[in-house]
């Protein structure tokens, strides 16, 4: 991007830490394009999301690119780290560990229904404890645990040579290069690359670049491009090739999956 980005420690106030008496609390922050939430963890559970804009999360050797009306599940202890790739609505919903809605230790992106976002919007306003907060927190981790996951996750890997070509490719989707042109930037050999593309993130090259363009997609139909220019910034032959890639992955066009009413 050309400069630092603003940082922050993502830290929220003693006052707005969930408790077993309000075991849900709700920290709205309006962000601009490129500010980083610095690497972070804390003993409740939380989920990131933007009413508008388009935020990036890295946490458990994954990328997630979130678009609008959607959030990420982070659970209690995980370290993440969020960046806005453009000026966004952040809404931070803290979930203390007795009431969790979401077993496991993995970061998941949900489907926000019409309903969840309501009860964010009237509990951003709302803050203060009472028997109209407790019926409404109920309702909340009831949307959040029949929510519909997503797979708009990117793996990333922990050896460096692996780590340089993916975070390659993450910085340039469109690109056609081969692992053959690759093994000579990163200094192994054709072979040992597929190897550690199988052995670390459990899938092929090829599978994990289709999966890195099809999460790189949100922020650019998010931000209004048209559907033509978003197949050529992810390499596709067609407006029509990655439109029917994006609906075999999501089971909605594009169009679709971004509408937001």
């Amino acid at each position: 991007m050309g400069h630092a980005p603003i940082t922050h420690t993502g830290k929220p106030p003693v006052r707005l830490f969930p408790t077993k008496e309000r075991p849900v609390r709700v920290v709205a922050r309006n962000l601009a394009a490129d500010e980083l939430l610095l690497a972070h963890r804390h003993p409740w559970a939380q989920v990131t999301y933007a009413q508008d804009g388009v935020i990036q999360v890295l946490a458990n050797q994954q990328t997630w690119f979130v678009p609008p009306l959607r959030a990420i599940w982070i659970p209690a202890g995980v370290e993440h780290e969020v960046r806005t790739l453009e000026k966004a609505q952040l809404r931070a919903i803290y979930v203390d560990e007795h009431v969790v809605p979401i077993a496991g230790d993995q970061c998941v992106v949900l489907e926000v229904s019409t309903l969840m976002r309501e009860l964010v919007r009237t509990l951003t306003a709302l803050d203060q404890p009472g028997s109209r907060e407790e019926h409404l927190v109920a309702t909340l981790l009831d949307e959040l645990a029949l929510a519909e996951s997503l797979p708009m996750s990117v793996a990333m890997p922990g050896d460096k040579r692996l780590r340089a070509l993916c975070e390659s490719l993450l910085a340039d989707p469109a690109s056609h290069l081969t692992l053959h042109d690759f093994s000579r930037q990163v200094g192994a050999s054709e072979r040992t690359l597929a190897r550690l593309f199988e052995r670390e993130l459990g899938m092929s090259f090829g599978m994990w670049r289709q999966q890195m363009r099809l999460a790189r997609a949100a922020p650019l139909i998010a931000s209004g491009l048209p559907l033509s220019a978003v197949a050529a910034e992810l390499g596709y032959a067609s407006q029509s090739a990655f439109s029917a890639m994006f609906k075999k992955t999501f089971g909605k066009s594009p169009s679709e999956f971004f509408r937001t009413s």
